[in-house]
């Protein structure tokens, strides 16, 4: 793997409030290497965007990240760092794309007003060379005559003109990491294959890595490098793309994979992972994810299973990776067997 970009080490951001505490990332740990693309993947609550909200330092109060959490962004410290030197961070050297580009853009500002104003926030550009590079990076992003809509507003516009509008306010400084925030979810399922072939298409021009928040593995398996699965506020599994769709190790990731639809699948009803992820306030101990759990056996609610190393670059937080003849007897989860009885 080439030199990381972004490493992310024992991140933990808890929020306090009335004397509760909501560990909504706990020891979260991955890399992200120039030029490639790492996918986040999990249900909400998993974790996934106050993960990608914290690298950003973007956490407001009850909320914070803790101490022994570290991100370092290009060799430097982000979380030794002033307001200031983050500002001159954000959109500049890291970029994010939200999810719902209509609460994200200003609605009384024309589109490349918004993007300009990123221009002349972070460098000296003059008011018409801002315009400028706005018109030309909403070209870029494939928008039919640029110029003159540039001069639109968001609400004149379609959700997928406007996630453009949001790729191009994103990469107008040509950012070295991309955090996009499940960039494609409102969007149908043609204008969402034109979005991620966008991204892909910029990310070999500009040469840049991209950090991807989804849930949808249909997404990961087409844009992804390696993935990271997160559940109950950790990492469960980490491993190369191929090696995660070939063979995944951890039973929730095998949950997420059965759950999506197939061409082949004989009748209209979808494989589900049993119960809802639980609170953060209260992750239960031993495995978060055991009552939810096929295999899920003694040790697992007696032992808080690590990241096991199950082949040169996979990891899974199962104690199946020790205890592999335990995979050939499921049973029915604690969280189904409880539903049926309710």
């Amino acid at each position: 793997m080439s030199e990381s970009l972004l490493r992310v080490n024992d991140l933990r951001t808890y929020f306090h409030d009335a004397g509760a505490i909501a560990r909504a990332v706990d020891g979260v740990s991955f890399d992200v290497a120039r030029g490639e693309t790492v996918a986040v993947v999990g249900e909400s609550g998993s974790g996934k965007s106050v993960t990608a909200l914290s690298i950003l330092r973007l956490i407001r109060n009850p909320g914070r990240i803790e101490a022994g959490s570290s991100i370092l962004f290009e060799g430097r410290e982000m979380l030794g760092l002033s307001e200031k030197e983050m500002r001159d961070i954000r959109g500049n050297r890291i970029a994010m794309i939200f999810q719902e580009p209509m609460s994200a853009l200003n609605p009384v500002l024309t589109v490349g007003e918004q993007i300009a104003e990123v221009v002349r926030v972070h460098t000296d550009a003059s008011r018409h060379e801002a315009w400028e590079r706005a018109v030309e990076m909403l070209a870029l992003t494939g928008m039919s005559d640029p110029r003159e809509r540039a001069t639109a507003y968001p609400h004149e516009m379609s959700g997928g003109m406007r996630q453009r509008v949001m790729i191009a306010m994103a990469l107008v400084l040509r950012p070295a990491l991309l955090i996009a925030d499940e960039p494609t979810t409102a969007l149908d399922v043609t204008i969402q294959a034109q979005i991620l072939e966008l991204l892909q298409k910029l990310q070999e021009q500009l040469g840049m890595a991209v950090l991807l928040i989804t849930h949808d593995l249909g997404v990961v398996a087409e844009v992804a490098d390696r993935v990271v699965v997160m559940y109950g506020g950790e990492v469960v599994e980490r491993a190369t793309v191929t090696e995660l769709f070939d063979s995944p190790q951890h039973p929730y990731t095998e949950g997420l994979m059965n759950a999506m639809p197939r061409l082949d699948q004989k009748t209209a009803r979808l494989t589900t992972i049993p119960g809802i992820v639980p609170p953060s306030t209260s992750w239960p101990g031993g495995c978060r994810f055991r009552d939810r759990c096929a295999y899920a056996w003694e040790r697992c609610e007696m032992e808080h299973p690590p990241l096991y190393a199950v082949g040169e670059n996979h990891e899974s937080r199962c104690h199946l990776a020790i205890e592999p003849d335990r995979r050939q007897s499921p049973h029915e989860p604690l969280a189904a067997r409880a539903g049926a009885h309710q």
